[in-house]
């Protein structure tokens, strides 16, 4: 099984090895981007309070995410590149560690929920109604953020060895489960009782849950590329050093879009809550055209970091090159998309009773998605960029590169747009994703000259 995995990420055809790969990790997030709208779609229709708070509870729960998947790229990364150095021992060393610092990186997000829920939601809104739907929904989200981070972690480490099709298949029995789930915890069907917001927050930690047990008994009890060893475990500091050398810039490049969240949220909040709803929406809908490309990044990371552990520059670049090529092209087709539908696509988070989009919505909605979809094309570049540092184990590109696209750039921008009206807040996306763009042509070319330029020498 092994060897068969090995064979595979360093002879098989890129083109078709990179879409074999891809694929099931694309369909599995777009049917996560799905349960987001969705879940939200259903929050929207207990009306535009709910949908507030959900959104002002996104930035926590997009902080679990990073923090969850950032350790695993760390895992994944160094999986990948000691499988192609040969170096079976140190992959399963890895793999077992990935499940204890998985288990391990929850305990902040429970205390949080315990203790900080409420204040955190207060923050952002003078709404009584508002705050109190918040604290619900990230008190239970925060509690059970264990399931995330452990189903996640078992995700990336079968990534790792080029098995994409279990990691699908756990993605897929969150999200339907937490579809069907959503419905009926939040408006009362077949003998629950409606519990509204907490209802959508027991729909997904319980469908989280559900899938994190499946994982684990994957990853425990099928064969993989590599093995679990957890009896008389013991931390190997160098290891852990190793993992967190790419996941803990990892963690900090998606925790700043947290940061970000928060920051935009207090900017709009200074306008109307109906604005800050808007960037939750937005933060929805582009997910499905963002997962896409994650799952395109899940895909070719294993097949870069291989790669590049094997000393093999033609293929290392071949399958960059088709990875940025397929991100334009999804991203091209979400610009069109946002651009030619936005009604439509606003009108999905209707309130129950409504016939269509609320006429604010609309009017503020609209020009946001537009302007916005114009940083998606640029973005493409920089994402694609920070998977190859990423899988090169040189994390502090990725940093640099996400630091300047989520933070340094883009909350300034906002800021200093918001002084002039709420439809030019929007511009700043696109004017912080032309200037990552360029910065990461700038870090990709030096990068290429001391490590790719001369990767295939003296093997």
């Amino acid at each position: 099984m092994q060897e068969k995995t090995h064979n595979k990420l360093a002879h098989e055809n890129v083109g078709k090895l990179i879409f074999k790969m891809s694929v099931p990790a694309m369909f599995s997030m777009l049917i996560q981007a799905l349960y987001n709208i969705v879940d939200s779609a259903f929050v929207a229709r207990i009306g535009t309070d709910a949908l507030t708070a959900v959104s002002l509870a996104f930035p926590i729960q997009i902080l679990i995410v990073a923090v969850a998947v950032g350790t695993g790229v760390g895992v994944n990364s160094l999986i990948s590149r000691r499988l192609g150095e040969k170096r079976q021992a140190e992959a399963d060393s890895a793999a077992t560690h990935g499940i204890i610092l998985a288990a391990l990186s929850a305990i902040p997000f429970i205390l949080f929920g315990v203790f900080f829920s409420r204040g955190f939601s207060a923050a952002f809104t003078a709404s009584e109604t508002v705050a109190s739907y918040g604290a619900t929904y990230l008190f239970i989200v925060c509690v059970f953020s264990f399931t995330n981070t452990i189903q996640i972690m078992m995700e990336k480490v079968l990534q790792a060895t080029g098995n994409m099709i279990w990691p699908m298949i756990f993605q897929l029995i969150g999200a339907v489960l937490n579809i069907i789930l959503d419905p009926i915890l939040i408006f009362g069907y077949f003998g629950f009782p409606a519990m509204g917001v907490a209802g959508a927050a027991i729909a997904t930690v319980f469908s989280l849950f559900v899938a994190m047990v499946f994982s684990l008994y994957v990853a425990m009890c099928k064969s993989h590329g590599v093995s679990f060893h957890l009896k008389g475990f013991k931390f190997n500091m160098r290891t852990v050093k190793n993992i967190y050398a790419v996941g803990a810039p990892s963690i900090v490049m998606q925790s700043v879009s947290s940061v970000m969240n928060m920051g935009l949220n207090g900017i709009l909040a200074a306008f109307s809550d109906t604005a800050v709803a808007i960037l939750g929406i937005y933060y929805k809908l582009q997910s499905f055209v963002f997962m896409p490309v994650f799952g395109l990044n899940s895909g070719v990371m294993p097949i870069l970091g291989f790669n590049y552990g094997a000393r093999n520059k033609k293929r290392f670049m071949s399958a960059f090159k088709i990875a940025l090529i397929s991100a334009a092209a999804i991203m091209t087709v979400g610009f069109a998309v946002f651009n030619l539908i936005p009604i439509p696509l606003l009108s999905i988070f209707k309130e129950s009773g409504a016939e269509a989009a609320s006429s604010e919505l609309v009017t503020l909605g609209v020009p946001a998605l537009r302007t916005i979809s114009l940083s998606f094309i640029p973005a493409a570049f920089s994402i694609i960029c920070s998977t190859m540092f990423q899988a090169a184990g040189k994390g502090k590109n990725s940093l640099i590169i996400s630091l300047a696209r989520q933070l340094i750039l883009i909350l300034p921008m906002a800021y200093f747009f918001s002084k002039i009206s709420l439809e030019a807040v929007w511009y700043a996306f696109p004017a912080a994703e032309i200037a990552a763009l360029v910065m990461s042509l700038v870090i990709s070319v030096s990068f290429y000259k001391k490590h790719i330029a001369n990767l295939d020498k003296n093997i």
